[in-house]
């Protein structure tokens, strides 16, 4: 009996927890997994993991000058803000009427006898008893016009003394500005005839009823060999054709035309 030993009971493996730990881990990998898998699908719908991807989008255009490529793309051309128009109108020689004449008491002849549904102010004979004309008094045109000089270099600086050229602006009597009436220059400079239309407006450099005429790219000296006559927008004309100079300094290039309409 005393040599009797016990020998320790060895201990059984529990594999159960050993398990359920090990599964524990892989479910945690998976759901890392599948954490990763969304996520990269959700940032990129085009990755080749994602069985669904989207249709391919639209190209995006970019503009060929910034670019430099030959892709095709429609490149739209900025148009300026305003419109002004600076193209000057010539007419032809038969817009231009030709002036009414009116009757005056020196034009009825002696031999016209006046009758009872016919009555003269003055006659022959009122005349050659007083031994004068009666005095005859002329209606005023509707407008004005004041002429004026200044440098070309006021309006077009760029141009230094190459240029020279007749403007101005068309007013009412309360100094609005009236746009769309006629101006009409005509004459001879240099020995060539000159005929130009316009009309109020087209100049707004010179305000809003403003106009312009080129007559060269220097100046040019001229004694009253030039008019101009502002018309309404029938050709009726409303003032008379008014004759200027122009001279070949470069302070007095630009021939300055105010019109005012009076009535």
């Amino acid at each position: 009996m005393d040599n009797f030993e016990l020998k320790p009971e060895r201990k059984k493996i529990n594999w159960k927890p050993l398990f359920w730990n090990f599964l524990t881990v892989v479910m945690l990998l998976v759901s890392c997994c599948l954490a990763y898998y969304f996520w990269n699908i959700f940032n990129n719908p085009y990755s080749p993991l994602n069985p669904f991807p989207p249709s391919a989008p639209l190209p995006t255009l970019f503009p060929t000058a910034a670019l430099g490529t030959a892709t095709s793309t429609s490149t739209v051309i900025p148009q300026p803000s305003t419109w002004t128009p600076t193209t000057t109108i010539q007419p032809s020689p038969s817009r231009t009427k030709a002036p009414t004449w009116t009757l005056i008491p020196q034009m009825i002849t002696p031999s016209i006898t006046p009758t009872s549904t016919i009555t003269y102010t003055e006659t022959p004979s009122t005349i050659a008893s007083t031994g004068t004309p009666p005095t005859i008094t002329s209606t005023p045109m509707p407008a004005s016009a004041q002429i004026t000089y200044t440098a070309s270099t006021d309006f077009h600086p760029d141009k230094n003394c190459n240029w020279s050229g007749v403007a101005g602006k068309v007013l009412g009597a309360d100094g609005t500005p009236l746009q769309f009436l006629e101006i009409q220059l005509g004459g001879t400079l240099d020995g060539q005839n000159i005929s130009f239309l316009t009309t109020s407006g087209t100049a707004p450099a010179y305000g809003q009823s403003g106009f312009e005429f080129i007559l060269g790219d220097h100046p040019i000296a001229s004694t009253h060999t030039l008019w101009i006559q502002l018309l309404d927008n029938t050709s009726k004309p409303l003032t008379e054709k008014i004759y200027f100079d122009t001279y070949v300094g470069c302070t007095q290039n630009l021939v300055m035309v105010k019109f005012t309409k009076i009535r």
